[in-house]
């Protein structure tokens, strides 16, 4: 049955994954877009908490987590969006809805693979100022795009207590940028389309290990490591006048992108198939992210940090009176700082995240379901501040392949 529902999910998902705008936000104009956060619904759900060697779930974020796989696990989510925009002195809505990630993990003894797709980065956003005076410059600025991750990553179970991984990741994707410029009383209107096509390729390393401290209580621990890579962007630009069929187009540019390297740290304390309660603590380098279309002198980057801290909670994992008692309950809070500053202002990124998971009877499957709100960003110095609310669903499917039937 899994096997047919990776194949459709599969198919599914190659006509719509690249086409999707998956961010509304202003600040997805600089560097590369907002970063996408690299997981599955549970562990989004705990503001990104991923500490446990969880047999029936996947944890994309450390690839040594796969090493402790119990059943072939499939997991596929996509999240439905709403942001209010706002400045000092008005404000906007928009919505949309993003696919997340589709991975499949596949334990192989003391080893475990991991393989799948997920959006790196997003840019999506429309500003227009319209100015109605005579000679006065009315302009729109439109991005759409990002960048895509393909990862494949091998675990390996040195001890019962400790695992470690690596996976190789592989981006892609394309950001589009255009400039509308119209002068009052003038016919024609003026365009610049920037185009950038990225590619490249980083690694990322872990270790996860977990330790009993009573017959009941579990400490966990996980450290992962991505390094620094370049990401190779291919720009063109195109300058055309409405109306006017001879369109500028100047030489393709080349430049050299630098993703930063990234620590993240995570522990927690808790009882298996009963609670957990855990914090993650991320730290990202600066990097070399701004293109020559998107560069500007009151922008710069600055380190990016992460604070989070969630858990779930299982009333009883085993019960058959009660399926409410099987269900996962989940809950997290994050504070980020993004790495950008703008008009000398860090932009800031605080949410809380709930979630539930809901066991597929008969089965180690389940559905999940997942709400985020929070607000980025401020309206000081000019800026936007963007209250966020993001409704997600995710399934996990988990079966036994590779074992030879005993009877035909």
């Amino acid at each position: 049955m899994i096997k047919k529902i990776i194949i459709s999910a599969c198919l599914l998902i190659s006509f719509v994954s690249f086409a999707q705008q998956g961010t509304s936000s202003p600040y997805s104009f600089y560097g590369i877009g907002d970063t996408r956060f690299k997981g599955t619904l549970e562990n989004r759900s705990m503001a990104g908490v991923a500490v446990e060697q969880d047999s029936i779930h996947l944890n994309i974020e450390n690839p040594a987590s796969y090493a402790s796989l119990g059943q072939t696990t499939f997991s596929v989510g996509g999240t439905f969006g709403t942001n209010t925009i706002k400045s000092s002195t008005e404000s906007s809505k928009a919505q949309r809805s993003t696919f997340d990630y589709l991975a499949l993990g596949i334990p192989m003894g003391k080893f475990g693979a991991g393989f799948g797709l997920i959006p790196l980065s997003s840019v999506g956003y429309k500003i227009t100022d319209f100015n109605a005076g005579p000679n006065e410059v009315s302009s729109q600025l439109e991005g759409k795009g990002g960048v895509n991750k393909v990862f494949f990553g091998l675990g390996y179970k040195i001890t019962p207590k400790w695992n470690i991984g690596a996976d190789l990741q592989y981006n892609f994707g394309k950001i589009t940028t255009t400039t509308i410029e119209a002068v009052t009383d003038v016919q024609n209107a003026t365009r610049e389309t920037n185009s950038s096509e990225l590619s490249g390729v980083n690694f990322n390393i872990g270790t996860m290990y977990q330790t009993k401290i009573t017959k009941k209580l579990n400490v966990y621990t996980s450290l992962n490591y991505t390094f620094g890579s370049t990401l190779n962007s291919v720009s063109t630009r195109v300058i055309e006048v409405d109306g006017d069929p001879d369109a500028v187009t100047a030489d393709p540019v080349d430049t050299k992108l630098k993703l930063p390297n990234k620590l993240t740290f995570g522990a927690g304390i808790g009882e298996a198939r009963k609670w957990l309660v855990g914090t993650t603590l991320a730290f990202q380098g600066t990097g070399q992210l701004a293109n020559y279309y998107n560069a500007s002198p009151n922008v710069r980057y600055e380190k990016y940090t992460k604070y989070a801290v969630g858990g779930y909670y299982i009333p009883n994992y085993s019960s058959f009176a009660s399926y409410f008692s099987r269900i996962t309950y989940r809950a997290g809070l994050k504070y980020e700082k993004l790495g950008l500053i703008v008009n000398n202002e860090s932009i800031n990124d605080v949410g809380m995240s709930l979630g539930a998971g809901f066991p597929i009877t008969g089965t180690f499957s389940n559905v999940n379901f997942g709400i985020e709100f929070g607000k980025r960003g401020t309206t000081s110095a000019g800026l936007v501040q963007e209250n966020y609310m993001n409704f997600s669903v995710g399934f996990s499917f988990n079966d036994r392949w590779f074992v030879k039937s005993k009877f035909n």
